[in-house]
């Protein structure tokens, strides 16, 4: 049994402002001088990066569709056993999750599964009374879910929040713990994949402070922390698995910029069966660190940094000289365009890549794939055996031109979700196996 305070910060719909207040709420419970763990519900890698700037403390995402919900529940048990308070930020609309017919991978889900507290945020800028009927159907929807207060967002004066504030607690018997102005909303930049991510030069720390002065101004936080501290004991959580042994004694992992999209949870299954993480930047270090086994690059924004991913040859000349010499290499969507030959911006600018990926990654004017995928090797490879079925997701903006895949040169197969056939996935060659899917190994090394 375990007692861990915690919270979930749950939206009606994206763009609801659940980024803004959940990162303001962690960052003004650090204030207080608690340590607070942070989650994202779904596979985001953006979010996440916010959480750690506000708490210093690595975001661990929750996904209920890539990792089994036992799994789930054990991760964030290990994540938050030595933390204060846990703070869960919500995905989309509060029961949005892989499909329609139910809410596997949802905020929903989750919520239940770890019997945490949901503070709903709603955004009243163009409502007045059917705030309360939006409440009221969030409410009711689905008995089971752990609904514990609502965050009035938007509200364009304080006549409309008060007004709003009371017919929503007397629509649902729920407390309003918070009422945001609608010129108070702190705003975080988007970009084509998302929130603009935090390792990107700016000011960050700002946004942050500006987020929980916000929280601070305008919720209760008092009673958002009584909420947390009410919710019940976990029981029977499920432990990991002990370490599956794995053949790697340094893993180099890039990680700048340019490629910041890791689950930590992964890196922990490497950490666990006692490898060590090595970092690396593309940018700007001139060779691969030493006597390192295996290389990781993961996803991230290659395409805002093809200049200088171009500029700096020595590196892409090491990284062709590993594979070379046959030590491992893994890449994810960023990381295998920047494997390609080069990646070509929508204006038509090429920058050369490291070239050992044939084709061109190409960016579009529009989102080129987006979705959860369940993948297997295509050929046994030392990123996953024979027969073991992965689960992940893919997002990008780019196309990958000049090459045309088979299951002879594909890392994965992407197994169908309605019927259909299976379809070959990103590129293998020798010990090198990139593409352009995410893959969440679930707490458990399948590989070598």
């Amino acid at each position: 049994m375990m007692t861990i305070p915690r919270l979930v910060v749950a939206g009606a719909h994206s763009g609801v402002g659940k980024t803004t207040l959940a990162t303001g709420l962690m960052a003004a419970l650090a204030r207080r001088g608690l340590a607070v763990q942070p989650f994202k519900v779904g596979p985001d890698y953006i979010d996440p990066t916010y959480h750690t700037l506000a708490t210093g403390r690595a975001s661990r995402n929750l996904d209920t569709w890539m990792v089994s919900p036992e799994r789930v529940a054990a991760l964030f048990g290990r994540a938050a056993r030595d933390a204060d308070i846990a703070v869960i930020e919500g995905v989309m609309g509060v029961f949005d999750g892989y499909g329609y017919e139910d809410d596997r991978g949802s905020t929903a889900e989750v919520a239940r599964l770890l019997r945490a507290p949901v503070v709903l945020v709603l955004d009243v800028a163009r409502v007045a009374r059917s705030a309360a009927a939006m409440a009221h159907g969030f409410a009711t929807f689905a008995p089971d879910l752990p609904l514990a207060g609502f965050i009035l967002n938007r509200v364009g004066s304080a006549a409309h929040g008060d007004g709003v504030r009371r017919a929503v607690e007397q629509a649902t018997g729920l407390p309003v713990l918070g009422v945001v102005p609608r010129e108070a909303s702190a705003q975080v930049p988007s970009r084509h994949l998302g929130l603009v991510p935090t390792v990107e030069p700016g000011a960050w720390a700002a946004f942050v402070h500006a987020a929980a002065d916000l929280v601070e101004r305008t919720c209760d936080v008092a009673a958002l922390l009584a909420l947390a501290h009410a919710a019940p004991p976990l029981c029977g959580a499920a432990s990991l698995p002990p370490p599956r042994p794995c053949a790697f004694r340094r893993i180099g992992v890039a990680r700048d910029e340019a490629f910041s999209f890791y689950y930590e949870d992964n890196l922990d299954v490497w950490r666990d069966a006692g490898v060590e993480i090595v970092p690396f930047s593309p940018l700007r270090d001139r060779a691969l660190p030493s006597d390192v086994d295996a290389l990781y690059i993961g996803g991230g924004f290659p395409e805002l940094y093809a200049e200088a991913l171009a500029d700096n040859a020595a590196l892409r000349a090491d990284v062709r000289a590993a594979h070379a010499a046959d030590v491992p290499l893994y890449a994810e969507c960023g990381g295998f365009m920047y494997l390609m030959q080069a990646i070509i911006t929508q204006e038509g600018r090429a920058f050369p890549m490291v070239g050992l990926v044939p084709g061109n990654a190409v960016m579009q004017a529009r989102r080129e794939r987006l979705g959860y995928v369940e993948v297997e090797p295509a050929r046994p490879h030392w990123v996953a055996r024979d027969g073991v079925r992965l689960r992940g997701h893919v997002f990008h903006w780019s196309r990958w031109e000049g090459f045309t895949p088979s299951r002879e040169t594909a890392a994965w197969v992407v197994l169908p979700r309605r019927g259909g056939d299976v379809l070959p996935e990103g590129y293998r060659r020798g010990r090198l196996v990139a593409s352009y899917v995410h893959v969440h190994w679930a707490g458990e090394w399948w590989g070598a």
